[in-house]
């Protein structure tokens, strides 16, 4: 018996953090930042997933902020 992991699609992603509120995807940028640490990772190199998600949280916030510095 094998597991087959759901494959990771990136268009729902960024349809889900544009409705998020701001507050939501800073949440949302924060936990994927946290994710990507060594630390949490215990050395390893993040999962690509999770970097994905922390690229695009930090790319919808700059669409909506685009003068401010970045703060996820």
């Amino acid at each position: 018996m094998s597991i087959e992991l759901a494959a990771f699609d990136v268009t729902q992603l960024r349809a889900r953090l544009r409705k998020m509120n701001d507050a939501e995807l800073r949440r949302f940028g924060q936990a994927a930042k946290q994710m990507c640490a060594q630390d949490a990772r215990s050395g390893k190199p993040p999962l690509e997933d999770y970097l994905v998600q922390l690229v695009e949280a930090r790319a919808e916030w700059r669409r909506r902020h685009p003068k401010t510095s970045i703060a996820l």
